[in-house]
């Protein structure tokens, strides 16, 4: 196993979900998960009522705007289980790992927390999480299936289970109708591919309106995915050696860096910038996630969603959080039963789609007719179509490294400093030095 402070140096804060996803007592400092309290077989039955137990838990996604939200959560659950009180812990998405991280080390995480997939990995391989699958199986009241099975799956390692999923959300197509009415041209469809994208884009673009056709980001998980869409891999099968940078590595990047200033304003990577161009009725279609629907409610003219075009096949981000327990944690009765509250009982679930806090992870389709009648956009099923081809990010113990190395490489492409074949053949041997 790992040590602890080999794996958790590997997920220092960075903003590892994309400028688009937006979002513990006392673990053992820079140990192995061999000296870690024994976790065998607990159980699934909370403390005696008599017994007052306080949970402390940290959260990203929570702050600054669903703080009330998630107060609502922790009441509803406190009146069930009143022999339980729940501390919430909050910092903003760009502090919160590296806290995180600190707090692992200097043994004051809280019982339970909220990680990203990204970095669950990580922490779930330095033994800083509790494996829940012995009380999940002890627990009769629990069913898996009340997840949505890959969100579930997602957060399972070595045949343990390491969190429960809380909420999920994926990036789509979004469109301008008015500008594709006014051009004449029929909207996106499932169907589409790439080919179909570009040639709406090139008519959509109006250089004598400033109006361009689209915007698509030019970083590590946009490429990852569209070199999914494209057919490729990012490593061979048993993660030895990256694969990026083949033909299908560079149609992808390729995809993403040639319509630069031709349908796709290069000046519009700055913080937000694709945001209020969209906002601004400039961009015909954007690549975004969900999470900005309302952001977009009063947009002064009318849009909607489809599913993204692929290649030679359909692929999809798939962004998860999960909440999870600390492994030095003394309640992991107490702490499974909050994390099953806080993920899937029905006062959660109603909270968090009334709020729009992103989706909760439950399979019941039943339970989002409120979410689906909201407009705009129309075609909010797109959301969930988009689940049957879904991807996640390639995973590695020097995650924010990678991350890094590959988007610079996009950058110095992107830049002209170097051709789409250098840049990736760089990125690759820089990427298979990590591996060893």
């Amino acid at each position: 196993m790992r040590s602890l402070s080999r794996a958790l140096a590997a997920v220092t804060a960075t903003a590892l979900l994309v400028g688009a996803c937006s979002g513990g007592t006392a673990s053992p400092p820079a140990s192995s998960a061999a000296s870690a309290p024994a976790t065998a077989a607990p159980s699934a039955e909370p403390s005696a009522a008599a017994e007052n137990v306080k949970l402390t838990y940290f959260t990203f996604s929570a702050a600054p705007d669903h703080l009330k939200d998630l107060d609502a959560i922790v009441q509803a659950f406190q009146q069930k289980n009143p022999n339980i009180s729940i501390e919430v812990q909050t910092a903003a998405y760009a502090d919160y790992f590296t806290k995180l991280q600190t707090q692992v080390a200097n043994g004051s995480v809280a019982d339970t927390f909220e990680l990203n997939y990204e970095n669950s990995v990580a922490y779930a391989e330095s033994g800083a999480l509790l494996d829940l699958s012995p009380i999940a199986a002890a627990d009769t009241t629990f069913d898996p299936a009340v997840y949505y099975p890959r969100a579930y799956e997602v957060f399972q390692a070595d045949g343990k289970q390491f969190g429960v999923p809380e909420q999920f959300s994926d990036v789509l197509l979004f469109y301008n109708k008015d500008l594709f009415d006014a051009a004449g041209i029929a909207y996106p469809t499932a169907d589409w591919t790439w080919t179909d994208e570009q040639a709406a884009a090139e008519k959509l673009t109006d250089n004598a309106k400033s109006v361009w056709g689209e915007f698509q980001p030019i970083q590590f998980y946009e490429f990852y995915k569209v070199l999914a869409q494209s057919g490729g891999s990012f490593f061979n099968a048993d993660k030895t050696a990256s694969t990026f940078n083949d033909a299908k590595g560079v149609a992808a990047a390729n995809w993403l860096i040639g319509k630069l200033d031709k349908t796709m304003p290069s000046d519009a990577f700055g913080p937000d910038q694709d945001s209020a161009l969209f906002k601004a009725g400039k961009l015909g279609m954007w690549h975004t996630g969900i999470w900005l629907f309302s952001s977009l409610k009063d947009a002064p003219f009318k849009w909607d969603i489809s599913v993204e075009p692929g290649n030679v096949k359909k692929a999809h981000h798939f962004f998860a959080n999960a909440a999870v327990a600390s492994i030095a944690t003394k309640h992991p009765a107490e702490a499974w039963a909050w994390l099953r509250f806080l993920t899937s009982s029905p006062e959660a679930v109603k909270t968090r789609l009334d709020a729009s806090w992103e989706l909760p992870a439950v399979a019941d389709q039943s339970l989002f007719a409120s979410y689906l009648s909201q407009t705009p956009p129309d075609n909010r099923e797109a959301v969930f179509d988009a689940l049957s081809d879904i991807v996640t990010p390639p995973v590695i113990e020097q995650q924010a490294q990678m991350t890094d190395i590959v988007t610079k490489a996009l950058d110095k492409a992107r830049l002209g400093q170097m051709s789409v074949q250098d840049a990736l053949n760089e990125a690759a041997t820089q990427v298979d030095a990590l591996l060893k």
